[in-house]
């Protein structure tokens, strides 16, 4: 097979949760720890630091890599899911995976791992962790993929667990409440392992991660807790202040990324009380050019200029508010948003947070998942949203450019895959 028939295997015969929803959603740690067996445990060839949390995962992810990057570590990043290229899962130092390595990997080892029955994140998620050994990887930093008590990336043993933030998500599989929700992300909480909490708007969130800590005997940090720490917008980023990191800059421009920093900045310096070499130069060098390091994208990420075009993967009523927030501080003419969601998404939680002043591109992205434009639409203007529908996310995009003049703003987002949908109109995925 060359690597085009290979994730057409990948796709087909392995179960993607992120596509096809809750048919490829497996409860449990056994087929993860079966192939990892098979494996011989390649992640206990290198540091793992282990990013959970309702948002920010990503961007968390790929500015922790970037720093350690720039400090010298040779860098392996596992994230999920992909918007252009599957490769962009599994990266060393920046650089995605050989395809030759994918399709090798499917080869060599179809015979072993299809009587496992793995999904498809079981299986690309080893298939990440072998790389990292081949490579010979100092640190992999590696994203949870959902929830994180049962998630599959949950088998390592980390220096440092990450959990960014709580909000309502995937409730069918993580409980419907906040506390519980915590309860299930609070899993990756390990044994005597420090863990950075990030946001917490939750008294009850915060004790659930207390009480699991203190099980664990896991030295427990609230970034929130750092006073130290005063942001600034500016038209390109954000401009942090901080008597460790003066004039911090952060290429990354969206209103979530204040709380990503500071959470960024609290796991740094428990990383260098574990004897993690970090020089304030990599701090600076990683904030400031995370997107070149890492081959970042989605967030808040601005694909054309006249029009203003921008993009972000925000997914939930959690991430939508920021988005929210941030639309409120541009200038525009009009406002284009052209927006589209997954079935399983809280629309009476999220469609409040969008803005009324805007004519909106009902859309739907190309998985299985999608909700039906014609559903979204009907749904939106029972909160005052009003706009045409379109059957797939190019046509939405077309008719949105069409329609704006150059002081216009179009807003895309929605879904990870409405994003993922988006950018080969922008960019080239080669």
């Amino acid at each position: 097979m060359n690597y085009e028939e290979t994730l057409q295997y990948l796709y087909s015969r392995l179960p993607e949760y992120q596509r096809i929803g809750h048919a490829a959603y497996k409860e449990g740690l056994d087929n993860s720890l079966a192939l990892d067996a098979y494996f011989d445990y390649p992640h206990q060839k290198y540091k793992t630091i282990h990013i959970g949390g309702t948002n920010g995962k990503g961007s968390t992810s790929h500015l922790l890599a970037a720093i350690l990057q720039q400090a010298g570590y040779k860098v392996g990043l596992y994230t999920s899911p992909h918007l252009v290229d599957f490769r962009e899962r599994i990266r060393v130092n920046g650089e995605m995976v050989d395809k030759s390595y994918v399709v090798d990997f499917v080869e060599k080892y179809r015979e072993a791992f299809e009587p496992i029955h793995p999904s498809f994140f079981e299986l690309t998620m080893e298939m990440g962790f072998l790389y990292f050994a081949k490579q010979k990887v100092d640190v992999a930093v590696i994203e949870v993929g959902l929830g994180g008590r049962l998630d599959s990336t949950n088998i390592i043993s980390p220096d440092l667990s990450v959990i960014t933030n709580i909000g309502i998500e995937h409730t069918q599989y993580l409980g419907n409440t906040l506390s519980k929700i915590a309860g299930e992300k609070a899993g990756i909480i390990k044994p005597y392992t420090p863990v950075v909490i990030g946001e917490i708007e939750n008294e009850d969130v915060r004790r659930v991660f207390v009480e699991k800590a203190a099980a664990q005997h896991a030295p427990i940090v609230f970034a929130e807790n750092n006073n130290d720490f005063h942001a600034q917008k500016t038209s390109s980023g954000w401009i942090f202040q901080c008597k460790e990191y003066p004039g911090l800059i952060d290429e990354l421009g969206g209103f979530v990324q204040e709380k990503n920093a500071k959470t960024v900045l609290t796991a740094v310096e428990e990383l260098k009380k574990m004897g993690y070499g970090i020089p304030k130069d990599a701090v600076y060098d990683g904030f400031a050019h995370v997107v070149e390091l890492t081959g970042l994208m989605g967030r808040w990420q601005r694909v054309q200029d006249k029009p203003k075009i921008v993009c972000d993967t925000a997914h939930n009523a959690h991430g939508i508010r920021y988005i929210g927030k941030q639309l409120e501080s541009e200038k525009y003419d009009r406002l284009h948003i052209v927006f589209g969601v997954v079935k399983d998404k809280d629309l009476q939680a999220i469609l409040p947070l969008l803005p009324k002043n805007a004519e909106y591109y009902f859309t739907k992205p190309s998985v299985e998942r999608a909700l039906d434009e014609k559903i979204l639409a009907k749904e939106a203007a029972n909160h005052q949203l009003w706009g045409n529908t379109f059957h797939n996310v190019a046509d939405a995009v077309h008719a949105a450019r069409k329609k704006a003049t150059e002081n216009d703003f179009i807003f895309i987002g929605g879904s990870s895959f409405v994003v993922a949908d988006a950018l080969p109109l922008f960019i080239n995925p080669s």
